[in-house]
């Protein structure tokens, strides 16, 4: 008895000494792939990279790699950059225009925010994802799932062609101008959920339907201005906002790549663009996330 009550607090020891071993991450990006490993500095203030850069696009969603709250967003050193807190450890992205504020909750693979361009680690466009436990750098990389997949660029070499990173189906090409998630709406001032993706692009650009549908709406509707909305099967329906014209009916049928109608700025806009929303049993999704 007497060594049983001794092994106690020796086992509670050990098990405080002993970090708890981290959750799996999920990948912030579509593309999983690792252009620049972790690269530890030799002392506090040495060279080094510590953290991995993940390649991606210029207005792309970015995405929690876990369960946690944020810290930090804002700028370090002139560079947006995101902190979540995950218990014991802590997740930076850079550089990232924030979608989240200081104390969000956020779950694994939620939006936070969109890619931006010009991070001082990246020869092209990238996600800079940092890893810490305290005030110690570890590895992103072990913890991402199917880690290990690398592709290591020759520094005097061609730089390779972007990969396909698996965006989601938009319907007119251009730079997302506003990630799906929480933010301040440009006009209102007012802090609530971006239900779509904005697409910049010229006033006029023709707008297609991205699946065949039937169009259940096709006129005003309050702050989206001109909007369509076409219904899918299966309870999926998208819909094309501040659009400048209309060029579909109610009720009429259209294919995928049938022009429902071009690019404006009517309705609560700041400029020519395109909002897009992708709904399931009416509940606005991420149209990125879609595969």
């Amino acid at each position: 008895m007497r060594r049983a009550l001794l092994l106690v607090p020796l086992l509670l020891t050990l098990m405080l000494a002993s970090p708890a071993v981290a959750a799996p991450w999920t990948w912030p990006l579509g593309d999983h792939t690792i252009e620049r490993p972790f690269d530890p500095p030799s002392s506090e203030y040495g060279a080094g990279h510590r953290g991995v850069d993940i390649p991606g696009r210029v207005g792309q969603t970015v995405r929690a790699v876990a369960v946690g709250r944020v810290a930090f967003a804002g700028r370090v050193a002139g560079i947006w950059t995101i902190t979540i807190e995950h218990g014991g450890e802590r997740s930076t992205y850079q550089p990232v225009a924030p979608s989240v504020r200081v104390g969000d909750a956020v779950t694994a693979g939620q939006p936070i925010g969109r890619l931006l361009g010009d991070h001082p680690s990246c020869r092209r466009t990238c996600l800079n994802l940092g890893r810490l436990r305290g005030d110690e750098y570890l590895d992103p990389a072990d913890l991402l799932a199917t880690a290990g997949a690398y592709r290591l660029i020759d520094p005097d070499g061609e730089v390779p062609e972007p990969p396909d990173v698996g965006t989601g189906d938009l319907p007119i090409d251009g730079p997302v101008t506003s990630a799906f998630g929480m933010r301040v709406h440009p006009v209102t001032g007012v802090r609530k959920l971006h239900d779509g993706v904005d697409v910049g692009a010229p006033c006029g650009t023709p707008v297609p339907a991205v699946a065949a549908g039937e169009v259940g709406h096709a006129g005003f509707r309050g702050g989206y201005g001109l909007q369509v909305q076409v219904e899918h099967a299966g309870g999926v329906a998208t819909s094309y906002s501040h659009l400048g014209s209309v060029t579909v009916r109610p009720g009429q049928r259209v294919g995928a790549g049938t022009v429902v109608g071009r690019v404006g700025s009517t309705g609560y806009s700041t400029g020519c663009h395109l909002h897009f929303m992708r709904l399931v049993d009416g509940r606005p999704v991420d149209p990125l996330a879609a595969r």
